[in-house]
């Protein structure tokens, strides 16, 4: 069978996207998924995203998100942006957008390439010595490091990722450097994708709001840049934790073609 694809890009952090609307492809795939997102077999990309029909008559269209190992994910914010933008070129949205992903309803407003995401509400974080443990639609681990650019993400990621205190179920991993007041640097180990990526959405997401909750920044709305490009984070902090969590930045169509399987 001959499957429409697209590829997808929201600063380096890429992804499969297939229009799953009326090809009722498997979830359950994980061979294929996996195939698809192979860089040297398949068409490669840090995950596969299926557009699927809505659930509710509130919501333009159904996130469904894949890690590159095949295996259904929880949230992921440059997927979800990428997605959105995809959505726009398929015709089936304008400049707003509601949708559903596994971690339950979002909210987008495009302007040109730009795309901004509601991300969910957090009130829930933890501060630990040495590093802050919080969940942005998937979990976090956030550790402010020095000389960002030389460290070794990869095998101190892996190390955190499945070490104490989140074993089996594991975490993404963000190692932090503060460049000013309100602009911070970030490289992320993302599990899954058992490797550094060039961006995660829901990571500097997680960034903005621990610098926040440390006091290491003091404005709402936060630079962060990664490997990949630069994204802004707005918020609210309530007595409720925070809140109008926004993920602003670019998502770009990279090309399109056919895979056979």
């Amino acid at each position: 069978m001959k499957i429409p694809f697209y590829k997808y890009q929201g600063t380096g952090n890429d992804f499969v996207i297939i229009d799953n609307r009326s090809l009722r492809l498997s979830k359950n795939d994980t061979k294929m998924i996996n195939h698809f997102c192979d860089r040297k077999f398949g068409i490669g990309a840090d995950g596969l995203m299926f557009l699927e029909n809505a659930d509710t008559n509130n919501d333009d269209f159904k996130m469904v998100y894949f890690n590159a190992d095949g295996n259904e994910s929880s949230m992921c914010g440059n997927g979800g942006r990428c997605l959105v933008a995809f959505a726009r070129d398929l015709n089936l949205i304008t400049t707003t957008a509601n949708f559903t992903a596994i971690d339950g309803p979002h909210h987008a407003i495009i302007d040109g390439d730009q795309v901004k995401l509601q991300m969910k509400n957090v009130s829930d974080l933890k501060i630990h010595e040495g590093f802050t443990f919080l969940n942005t639609g998937s979990p976090h681990h956030v550790e402010i490091v020095k000389d960002l650019e030389n460290f070794d993400v990869f095998a101190n990621g892996r190390k955190i990722r499945e070490g104490a205190p989140y074993f089996k179920e594991g975490t993404n991993v963000n190692f932090v450097e503060q460049e000013n007041p309100h602009t911070f640097s970030v490289r992320t180990y993302e599990r899954g994708v058992e490797n550094e990526t060039l961006s995660c959405g829901t990571g500097v997401t997680a960034v903005a709001l621990a610098m926040h909750a440390q006091n290491k920044v003091k404005s709402t709305e936060v630079t962060i840049k990664t490997p990949g490009g630069e994204l802004v984070i707005n918020f609210e902090k309530t007595e409720n934790g925070y809140q109008q969590v926004y993920l602003t930045g670019p998502a770009l169509q990279v090309f399109k073609g056919e895979i056979t399987w």
